[in-house]
């Protein structure tokens, strides 16, 4: 998260290397990152164990439903109270965050912290991102105008978009699965570094796309004021899911198990992959400010849900079941 502030305040002070016209091509550099990015994730994925998680469908339907439908239904449902043109510009970056796929790495990690069901997070967490491949773009296309040239938030072409987005996202997962067999063992010994590359990936993304907002000022008319509002609005966001998908999986009769699976995985969102369709679908200044939303709410989640994730594996009856378990 300091690193992202980071990368920030270097946009700010030194645009000029990842402007579009830097001989430094960084954004083209960013671009190939990605695909290497998830080329290891798919590397990482087990084809068996993916068809072994498909047997808690029902967990499945409520986490993707949760990503895919209540979060934008949610988004939309607020969008009358952004009336002027920069409400409107901030409304649809909130709605893109809404639309984006679940995390992988965090929602994994809190399900373990918590001692939730480890198997169906992964599971989850992986199919979204595949999914969301299809899935964000369409709904960019309802919130969005079709036109000719998808260069800013006013146009948008969708089969041009889930074209980039399977050859830079999917086509490398699903590269990476079929060599699972043979060099996933390698990507797990890896991990850490592979971690790290990532993470610089990332960076490297939010920086260039922030380096063009700064360029051309989309920034001017945001204060600490709104950036403050916008955080407690994310934060109000999260919590809003966090407690209705808890109060659905009482309803459900969910075990403790899959009811922490579905909290956290039906609450998260993926900064990953905010970076990346950001790139594909606002081709221009606009990708700055279309990722401050998701940048505002993937360190909140990060904060709020690991707090609550720690909290769950203090609970008495749960410290001493993993104690007999030992």
């Amino acid at each position: 998260m300091l690193a992202l502030l980071g990368m920030i305040l270097l946009a700010w002070l030194w645009p000029a290397p990842g402007m579009k016209d830097s001989p430094l091509h960084l954004s083209t550099v960013s671009t190939c990152a990605v695909s290497v990015i998830f080329f290891f994730y798919g590397l990482r994925l087990s084809p068996g164990k993916l068809r072994a998680g498909l047997v808690n469908w029902r967990l499945h339907v409520m986490v993707h439903l949760s990503t895919f439908v209540l979060f934008p239904v949610l988004a939309l449902a607020f969008r009358p109270f952004f009336g002027s043109e920069d409400g409107q510009t901030m409304w649809l970056a909130i709605f893109f965050l809404t639309v984006l796929p679940s995390t992988v790495s965090s929602s994994v990690v809190m399900v373990s912290i918590a001692r939730g069901n480890i198997p169906a997070a992964i599971f989850n967490a992986s199919i979204s991102s595949l999914i969301g491949v299809f899935i964000t773009p369409l709904w960019m296309g309802l919130a969005l105008d079709p036109g000719p040239e998808p260069s800013g938030p006013g146009h948008f072409d969708l089969l041009s978009v889930v074209g980039k987005l399977a050859l830079q996202v999917l086509l490398p997962v699903l590269a990476g699965m079929a060599l699972n067999s043979r060099w996933g063992h390698f990507a797990e010994a890896r991990k850490k570094y592979i971690r790290y590359f990532d993470q610089s990936s990332i960076l490297l993304i939010v920086y260039t796309s922030f380096c063009e907002s700064f360029g051309e000022h989309l920034f001017d008319s945001l204060g600490i004021k709104e950036i403050v509002f916008l955080g407690i609005g994310m934060l109000a966001l999260f919590f809003g899911i966090y407690f209705l998908l808890t109060f659905i999986s009482g309803l459900l009769h969910f075990n403790r198990e899959d009811k922490i699976t579905a909290v956290f995985c039906g609450s998260k969102k993926s900064l990953v992959q905010g970076a990346v369709m950001s790139k594909v679908l606002f081709a221009g200044p606009e990708a700055g400010l279309m990722l401050l939303p998701i940048m505002l709410y993937h360190a909140l989640q990060l904060i709020a849900a690991s707090i609550i994730a720690q909290r769950m594996a203090r609970e008495p009856e749960v410290a001493e079941n993993f104690v007999l378990k030992k």
